[in-house]
């Protein structure tokens, strides 16, 4: 399925509980770019950091004309607990069944200390204002990576 998922494919639509309790879809923001960024876990280290890199950026996003959206497969009264917490200023949306996380391939398998199980890869993908997918970021490493995504948006 990743495959299919390279810039130029038609973003997979979703729509999911957000934190607060409504929903998002993602036709609520058609004529807007989307930063779809998917995270392993709420309130681990590394996550933090990049959401924390997200929300500072949060305006300048705004301003560029985008919309920034977290998915995980944490439950959204985690994702409150997580954004109350770190003040994060971004929407957060809850993929408990893991579907989305099918739809864009980042449900995939992780090895650690040789175990091997399953579990989100960090990815980010920019999906245009016409809900084509710009550009997209595998394996990626926290530091720098907001202001990176930033920088493509405002391309």
């Amino acid at each position: 399925m990743s495959d299919a998922l390279a810039p130029g494919a038609p973003a997979p639509g979703f729509t999911l509980p957000r934190d607060g309790g409504s929903e998002v879809s993602l036709s609520d923001f058609a004529g807007k770019q989307v930063v779809l960024y998917f995270y392993p876990k709420d309130d681990t280290p590394g996550c933090t950091k990049e959401a924390i890199a997200f929300t500072e950026q949060a305006d300048a996003f705004a301003a560029a004309g985008a919309v920034v959206i977290g998915v995980s497969k944490d439950p959204v009264a985690k994702h409150d607990k997580f954004i109350a917490k770190h003040s994060l200023g971004i929407i957060l949306v809850s993929d408990e069944n893991g579907t989305t996380c099918e739809d864009y391939g980042v449900w995939v398998e992780k090895n650690m200390y040789g175990k091997k199980y399953m579990g989100i890869e960090r990815a980010t993908y920019l999906i245009g204002a016409d809900g084509m997918i710009k550009q997209v970021w595998r394996k990626v490493k926290v530091p720098g990576h907001a202001d990176a995504v930033l920088e493509a948006v405002k391309a």
